[in-house]
């Protein structure tokens, strides 16, 4: 189902006011009493909010198999929530919640019972609670409606730059959120101060596992990171990952349709270069959820792998049909598939990607990474960062017009022409030989 951007965002509040009263409620009924539990000093849990909207967008597709819209949901529910506290510990230096007690836990930031959690109320919410809720938005007035959006998103805005001022007031880590803090004080010093307060005081009391982060190991990092390119998982290494996962995925697949299906035939996701986007992103995700947990054993590696692998392809294929009503990819004709967007021998695929790459790939490349010169990788880093954004901007054009042209939508701007004498349908069906266009 495709959503406009005003039920989404109204999707997006309502469903992270409910998972506010759901941590409410289940922080009171396990600590006898009232305990803000949001991160936020609102009445919002935006991780809820982000998690029901991405399950609405990427699994409506699955209504009708419950066991695997169920399984979707949970997976994404599991990944939304590791990345956002991954995200919390690294821009504040903090843990707001810990699983470590917990059995089948990852790092502390996930567990089995919260992904079974997440499984059930996002099959709740798609089968059951979001058809009320999406004819309710769309029977309410028009202009009054969207008056009260717009507060909203204004009151969510002010709540959220304030709260992080003052979380980062207190940490007192980042100079630029420093300066927001500051101009924060410049701009009300009393109501600062009661904010700051505020936000300490009910943070410590609502998530009693709150630490600290910073230890000497940390301290050890911060010194490699001055003069070693790309140390860690930064953003320099996850890039040139991305870089290569993309072209050495693109060979692969190339290789594997010549001696599958008897022919040579482009496996590119974009019209300059052998670069294959869903490979890339897949193998540098993998890199960034992965990358603590990469000396677990070898069976949870690849069970991570089969099943972050298996949605996230599946959400791909999804995304690519609603943006360019195109489909990449089709296993109609493979057993066990979904849908035809995944199958299980390819998610098995993924899984043993996944453990080749983290337990056998990853340390040499790795390694071979951080021995470029700093400042020269930092310019050829940023030069082909700028080629592939305009590579891949111009390939989602060439790809909107090559879906046009298929409607029969003629070219009604000079961008329009210049792209349909460039990237004529030729050109577009030897780039993307297995591309359906959806009429």
């Amino acid at each position: 189902m495709i959503y406009t951007g005003y039920e989404l965002v109204w999707m997006f509040l309502v469903y992270s006011f409910s998972g506010w009263c759901l941590e409410v409620i289940y922080a009171a009924v396990g600590r006898k009493k009232f305990v803000n539990r949001g991160f936020l000093n609102g009445i919002l849990c935006p991780v809820y909010g982000f998690s029901m909207v991405f399950m609405l967008v990427f699994m409506h597709s699955l209504r009708g198999y419950w066991f695997y819209l169920f399984l979707g949901c949970m997976i994404i529910g599991t990944v939304t929530e590791l990345i956002t506290g991954l995200a919390l510990e690294k821009i504040f230096h903090l843990r707001l919640w810990n699983y470590s007690g917990k059995r089948f836990q990852a790092g502390g930031y996930i567990c089995f019972t919260a992904a079974l959690t997440w499984g059930f109320l996002g099959f709740l919410v798609i089968e059951f609670i979001n058809p009320f809720l999406l004819m309710v938005i769309r029977r309410s007035p028009g202009i009054p409606g969207m008056i009260l959006l717009i507060v909203a998103l204004v009151i969510l805005a002010a709540d959220t730059v304030t709260t992080t001022a003052a979380l980062l007031k207190i940490k007192n880590q980042n100079p630029a959120f420093a300066e927001i803090a500051e101009g924060f004080t410049q701009a009300s010093k009393s109501l600062e101060g009661f904010i700051i307060k505020v936000v300490q005081r009910r943070v410590k009391r609502a998530f009693p596992s709150l630490e600290e982060q910073e230890t000497e190991e940390q301290q050890l990092e911060r010194e490699r990171r001055k003069t070693t390119f790309a140390y860690g998982c930064s953003f320099y290494k996850v890039f040139w990952i991305f870089m290569l996962g993309a072209f050495l995925g693109d060979l692969t697949e190339t290789v594997f349709c010549r001696y599958s299906m008897g022919r040579w035939m482009s496996r590119s996701s974009v019209v300059y270069g052998t670069f294959s986007l869903v490979w890339g992103l897949g193998v540098a995700g993998i890199t960034v959820l992965l990358y603590r947990y990469r000396n677990f054993e070898d069976r949870y590696i690849f069970l991570a792998g089969t099943l972050l692998g298996g949605a996230y392809e599946y959400v791909c294929s999804v995304f690519t049909e609603l943006v360019f009503g195109t489909v990449f990819w089709d296993y109609s004709k493979i057993p066990f598939n979904l849908g035809g967007r995944i199958n299980l021998l390819f998610c098995f695929f993924w899984g043993i990607a996944a453990w080749v790459w983290m337990k056998l790939l990853y340390p040499r490349v790795s390694g071979w990474i951080e021995k470029i010169p700093k400042k020269a990788g930092v310019w050829v880093t940023h030069l082909v960062f700028i080629f592939m954004v305009v590579n891949v901007l111009l390939s989602g054009l060439a790809l909107g017009r090559y879906s046009e042209r298929a409607a029969g939508v003629p070219a009604e701007n000079d961008i329009a022409v210049w792209i349909d004498e460039r990237f004529p349908d030729e050109r577009m069906e030897r780039i993307y030989p297995s591309a359906k266009i959806r009429r």
